[in-house]
């Protein structure tokens, strides 16, 4: 087997959303390093039956949000017009 071309596997310590740890072997980072989960199966949907939430922590959430709060409204706007257009425009043809 050849020599020097694995990683190197070390403990390392994992912070769980709800703040629990527990040590395990890696090669992410390096000795003795901590991992913190943004997302995990304590805190994700898919896990936990969607019992919790996931939480913001990057602000993605609140941006689509903010991007797409009217969209609804311009829409049914948009639909009623042309509705409006429409029936005028029957009612120009009956006459």
């Amino acid at each position: 087997m050849k020599k020097n071309i694995h990683p190197d596997y070390h403990e390392i310590e994992v912070v769980m959303t709800d703040g629990t740890k527990f040590k395990t072997r890696s090669t992410w980072g390096k000795k003795g390093d901590v991992l913190n989960l943004d997302i995990d199966p304590k805190s994700h949907p898919a896990w936990n039956a969607g019992e919790k939430k996931l939480v913001d922590t990057q602000g993605q959430i609140s941006k689509f949000a903010k991007r797409y709060k009217n969209y609804k409204k311009k829409n049914e706007k948009e639909v009623k017009e042309t509705i409006a257009q429409s029936e005028s425009k029957i009612n120009k043809d009956k006459n």
